[in-house]
């Protein structure tokens, strides 16, 4: 009569996403007879195969093994190991496809192998399949690629990791969402072009673009004192007229492949750090260098290091510098007025507000 022989069998499989993944899968399996008693420490043959789409499919790899089993009948062996291979382990595409694992057993130690079992494998082999899959990070270090899909990584804020205007002045960036953003305030005197921006250093003449309804593009530093400002990274101040294409001639004032961002871009940082009320202190840079006391709220845990560069006003004249920072959007108000955002020393919201076009505010640019 012919003894019939039952396998109960788990593969376990190593997963290592980044690191280099062995070409092989540990597998145990247990082994009873048909009186459903264990075939303890007996030598078995067994011949392993992959197949693939369907426990009837073709067999994309297979391989034969010598075990013993254990007291307790389990026998252990390394799929990708065996003898006799057919096909290449390494070069199974696990992503591609479903597979199953068929095993065949004999329990005297030949190669009639009365036990047949066939099972899916649920779970992809991952530490195989991330092998195969291209993994990279971008050149400017913000976002990872893994296979066809892309994670912006938050919170870098890095000096290595840097944007040239067209000035050349450079500028740390930061991942912030689903956006990168300048790390520092806008100083460029030219546009993308290389053209000059005019830089007013006259009140009077700043205050007759807004008397006379006038729309021309004009820059400047706090109280005309360039170095003090540009090296503290205050930044320029810019009317709306200078980073608007429709009054500037069509240019643009940051870096190839960044733009002033709308007043949706700016909701859509504003929505990531949890609303308005608490979105200012996590984009204020910290103590009170800059920012007078208390400097409330501010962590500046987003990375985004707002600084209180001050505005120039439509008179021409300076105020609030330590004590706000101003960031023009690039979307209007009114005929006559921008979005624009403002942080305060004194309280961690960050304010939308809509004021004249001919204010000097600071800028930060977003990239593409």
């Amino acid at each position: 009569m012919k003894i019939l022989f039952t396998l109960f069998a788990a593969a376990f499989i190593n997963i290592s996403l980044f690191a280099q993944a062995p070409q092989k899968m540990s597998y145990q399996a247990v082994i009873r007879n048909g009186s459903n008693n264990l075939v303890t420490n007996a030598p078995v043959k067994m011949r392993i195969s992959i197949l693939q789409g369907s426990s009837t499919g073709t067999s994309v790899y297979s391989e034969l093994h010598s075990a013993t089993t254990n007291a307790n009948g389990l026998v252990t062996i390394e799929i990708g190991t065996g003898t006799s291979p057919t096909g290449t382990f390494s070069s199974i595409n696990w992503g591609n496809s479903t597979y199953f694992l068929k095993t065949e057993t004999d329990p005297t130690n030949g190669t009639n192998y009365s036990i047949v079992g066939t099972s899916q494998l649920l779970s992809v082999p991952y530490a195989l399949y991330s092998n195969d899959v291209p993994v990279r990070v971008s050149s400017s270090g913000d976002t990872l690629y893994i296979g066809s899909r892309n994670i912006i990584i938050p919170g870098i804020s890095n000096a290595n990791l840097t944007v040239t205007d067209a000035s050349g002045n450079t500028y740390p960036t930061v991942a912030i969402g689903t956006q990168v953003w300048m790390a520092e305030n806008l100083r460029t005197t030219k546009y993308r072009d290389g053209s000059n921006i005019p830089v007013i250093t006259d009140n009077a003449q700043w205050a007759n673009n807004w008397n006379n309804k006038t729309t021309l593009p004009m820059m400047g530093w706090y109280k005309n004192e360039q170095k003090t400002y540009s090296d503290n990274k205050f930044g320029a101040l810019y009317n709306w007229y200078a980073i608007n294409p429709a009054t500037n001639g069509n240019k643009n004032v940051c870096p190839t492949g960044w733009h002033v961002p709308t007043d949706a871009e700016w909701v859509i940082l504003t929505n990531f750090f949890g609303g308005a009320s608490v979105a200012g202190g996590k984009m204020k840079s910290t103590g009170t260098q800059h920012w007078l006391s208390p400097n409330a709220d501010a962590t500046n845990s987003s990375g985004w290091s707002g600084l209180p560069g001050g505005n120039r006003n439509c008179l021409g004249a300076f105020f609030g510098v330590s004590e706000y920072g101003f960031w023009w959007t690039s979307t209007e108000s009114d005929n006559d007025g921008a979005w624009l955002r403002s942080l305060y020393y004194s309280y961690g919201d960050l304010n939308r507000s809509g004021d004249c076009k001919n204010y000097g505010f600071s800028v930060r640019c977003i990239k593409d």
